[in-house]
């Protein structure tokens, strides 16, 4: 999936993008076909078995697109708590 960026910065990440828009159209998308296929397949109708499995494989699209822009996120803001439980720390010692 050359057409999918998948090394993204923290700043980056922050921004919608080509993949943010393709995730909008796909989650919508995965979750009717997953309804749709969970209860006809229930019923025992063999396209709703069909069905299930196209929502699965897009649900796993849908995650490796959009899963390096969290990680990045994720991973700016695992430092920017760190900075301040490590500030809170130290103002509750009263240190200057």
């Amino acid at each position: 999936m050359g057409w999918i960026k998948t090394q993204w910065t923290s700043e980056e990440a922050d921004q919608w993008t080509k993949e943010d828009y393709i995730v909008f159209v796909i989650s919508p998308l995965v979750y009717f076909l997953l309804g749709i296929g969970v209860a006809l397949s229930l019923l025992l109708i063999w396209y709703g078995w069909v069905i299930l499995g196209a929502s699965l494989v897009l649900l796993v699209l849908m995650i490796k697109i959009i899963d390096p822009k969290l990680k990045a996120i994720s991973h700016d803001y695992e430092i920017k708590q760190k900075k301040y439980l490590e500030e809170l720390e130290r103002i509750e010692r009263w240190e200057e």
